[in-house]
């Protein structure tokens, strides 16, 4: 199976599917190690890479070089990219996704907005006209072979969210999102629009969304569900946190406890991203016969 069609059946298995944003190849080293599925965050590949807000500035080259190298060490996990909005030009964006099916990605997400780009759960957004938006999300279907393609809807007002909501899940795209979704109320509402189609969910902590469980998003129609900073919030605290207690001690490194992360913790979790190539060994070779 190719990545996409692998990652389609998962989301339209049974249950909520959860993919575990990672910004940088050590938390999706660690991400690897718990879920067999990844989202390329924008919000969280902005941070890492640029040290500036998810607001539009990450180049279409960067993220393409940063999903090569994902695939590298994780040649079995799931990876869902966001590339925005597809980098302002429905050529680039179909570029992009050409680009990024050819390099392994396993789905993308488009989304409508329009420059200036803001995150999903922050206020302020723009959003295209639909038709404009719908064209380019047809060309960008028309142009991948297998990749899954969401349907990203960023309308804040609630008759152009449902309105949205409806038109994408009448194209082929395979799921819908509509980010920054504020209510149980409206997760139901959005389902009940968009019909038969998959639908996703993207949580953020902070965020304009209720924090739900899986079984909960499960109930609620939910198909897959994003966690977009995890990894970057719970490192930005731990940094902090350690660095504030080296300068407390003047420099003077905590005394290694059982569960610290010292080097050899560290190495042992980057050299599995080497042996996750090779194969895996046959109940014939795994007996030494």
């Amino acid at each position: 199976m190719t990545y996409g069609s692998r990652l389609r059946a998962q989301i339209t298995a049974p249950g909520t599917t959860p993919l575990i944003g990672v910004y940088d190849m050590y938390s999706a080293s660690i991400a690897a190690e718990h879920y067999d599925g990844m989202f390329v965050s924008g919000f969280g590949f902005a941070a890492s890479y640029y040290g500036l807000p998810d607001i539009g500035f990450i180049a279409w080259p960067d993220m393409l070089a940063f999903v090569q190298r994902l695939r590298g060490a994780f040649p079995r996990h799931h990876l869902l990219v966001d590339i925005d909005d597809g980098y302002v030009d429905p050529e680039v964006a179909c570029h992009m996704v050409q680009s990024l099916e050819r390099a392994g990605a396993s789905g993308v997400i488009l989304e409508d907005q329009k420059r200036p780009r803001r995150c999903g759960h922050a206020d302020g957004k723009l959003v295209l006209p639909l038709e404009e938006y719908l064209e380019k999300l047809e060309l960008v279907l028309a142009t991948r072979k297998d990749l899954l393609v969401v349907a990203r809807t960023d309308a804040t007002e609630e008759d152009d969210i449902l309105r949205r909501a409806q038109a994408l899940a009448a194209t082929d795209a395979d799921v819908v999102l509509v980010d920054g979704v504020r209510s149980v109320e409206w997760i139901q509402r959005v389902r009940e629009v968009v019909a038969g189609k998959p639908l996703l969910f993207n949580q953020i902590a902070g965020g304009k969304s209720p924090r739900l469980s899986l079984t909960e998003l499960a109930d609620l129609g939910v198909d897959v569900a994003i966690y977009s900073t995890p990894c970057l919030f719970a490192a930005h605290r731990a940094v902090d946190t350690a660095l504030a207690e080296l300068h407390l001690a003047d420099g003077r490194l905590p005394a290694a406890e059982a569960d610290a992360i010292g080097v050899k913790e560290s190495t042992e979790l980057l050299a599995r991203n080497i042996t996750r190539h090779h194969p895996v060994p046959t109940a014939r070779e795994g007996a030494g016969v």
